[in-house]
């Protein structure tokens, strides 16, 4: 029985292994340029350099990239658009699904309420998504065409069989695995070739990657908000190098794909192996110290370096720099942060979205030597408020959270309403 229905398992990867090498001659990529038409996406508008809209700026990455695949002829590559238009978010998954892609590339730009931020970073499917995933593939794969060869090799084959399920469900783990490859490949691009700085691969949930029956990725090439990497993603020098370093990763996807399967094009010899970074199972941070006292982002102490995470447990304040999953990363943000003088930093690692089972996090958002008043922005903004004393001092903390994201986005939603200088804090009880 068991082995019944492993020899049907094995024939229905193979099925749909087939169809994924011999349906297509070449390698089709869907390119996305996020937004587009009446949707400018992240927009900001510079003395200097004017409005720089996130449409504008994906659809001329996009483009270039499309023109480097499109010199090769193992690549077939479709666009979303190619004008200044909007695309709905279905017609973009559906144009992807209905032309049977490899893979499906979305370009965007990264905003923020907090002006310090930047950094690039990519994004793949979610964790919670698997299910609608995987009846996207479901519909995807729901018919297959057996010539009369394959009736005889695969006659007991039930597309809804529970084993064909199970077969699928290994697909679909392939795609995120394969995502999470080319998001690595990309980030590791940005960081080696083009000197940026990576926060790293994610897990996210968002339309254009759930909607998907093949490996897909969204790439934030950089936050239009900072100043600098405004002007960089607006220029062709920038758009140049972010197209080039997607190009790249996804001709190195293809080549460690194509030596997964043996699949090696006759035109070109096969290339050595390379090492291929893939992202970490944790997030990492750099430790850069811990004191009693409170600093702001600003404050000398922090020696220039932007995106720290000061986190209190215990009564101290522990100051963490940057988060990333990939190694690379996380040993430069570790070099960085010794270069400006933090000798004693090292990596400490957080496991993504895990809950607390005692205890919770909460956002200390005043600390000072004098009691808010009635009328201050703080408690006329807030409701729910807790108030504590401790050696002379009051302690003002907002809101009760199980992890550690669910509070960095509590904290991001108070700096959006105009309370500057909070801090997690972590409550032991």
């Amino acid at each position: 029985m068991y082995t019944r229905k492993f020899k049907i398992i094995l024939a229905f990867l193979l099925v749909l292994s087939t169809q994924f090498v011999f349906s297509q001659k070449k390698f089709t990529v869907v390119l996305d340029a996020g937004h587009g038409g009446s949707d400018h996406g992240a927009n900001r508008t510079y003395e200097d350099i004017g409005r720089v809209a996130e449409k504008d700026v994906t659809l001329a990455i996009v483009l270039k990239i499309g023109a480097m695949l499109e010199k090769n002829k193992d690549f077939k590559v479709i666009y979303t658009r190619k004008i200044d238009e909007y695309p709905s978010l279905s017609d973009r998954t559906n144009l992807a699904n209905r032309n049977k892609a490899d893979l499906f590339v979305s370009v965007h730009c990264n905003s923020s309420v907090k002006p310090t931020a930047y950094g690039t970073e990519t994004f793949v499917q979610g964790p919670d998504q698997n299910d609608t995933n995987l009846e996207v593939a479901k519909r995807e794969n729901d018919v297959i065409y057996l010539d009369e060869k394959d009736k005889q090799t695969f006659g007991t084959y039930d597309a809804r069989s529970p084993e064909s399920l199970i077969a699928l469900k290994l697909q679909q783990s392939k795609y995120l695995e394969s995502s999470l490859l080319l998001g690595g490949l990309v980030e590791g691009n940005f960081v080696n070739k083009d000197k940026r700085f990576s926060r790293g691969v994610f897990q996210k949930n968002l339309h254009v990657l759930r909607m998907n029956a093949m490996p897909s990725v969204l790439i934030e090439t950089g936050f239009i908000n900072h100043p600098e990497e405004s002007h960089y993603l607006a220029s062709d020098k920038g758009q140049s190098e972010i197209s080039e370093s997607i190009y790249s990763a996804i001709i190195d996807y293809k080549r460690a794909i194509d030596r997964k399967t043996g699949n090696v094009s006759s035109t070109k010899k096969p290339e050595p192996e390379k090492k291929i970074e893939v992202p970490l199972k944790n997030d990492f941070r750099i430790l850069l110290m811990t004191s009693a006292v409170k600093y702001n982002e600003d404050d000398p102490a922090l020696k220039g370096l932007n995106y720290i995470l000061p986190l209190k447990e215990n009564g101290i304040y522990k100051y963490y720099y940057s988060v990333t999953n990939m190694a690379s990363v996380k040993d430069s943000n570790l070099k960085t942060a010794k270069d400006a003088g933090f000798r004693n930093a090292y990596a400490v690692g957080f496991m993504p979205n895990q809950k607390l089972n005692v205890g919770y996090y909460t956002i200390e958002v005043y600390t000072g030597k004098d009691k808010l008043s009635a009328n201050s922005f703080i408690l006329q903004t807030l409701k729910e408020v807790e108030r504590d004393k401790n050696n002379g001092l009051f302690y003002y903390t907002y809101g009760k959270v199980s992890s550690l994201e669910d509070a960095i986005n509590l904290q991001k939603e108070l700096l959006g309403k105009g309370i500057k200088n909070t801090t997690i804090q972590k409550i032991n009880k």
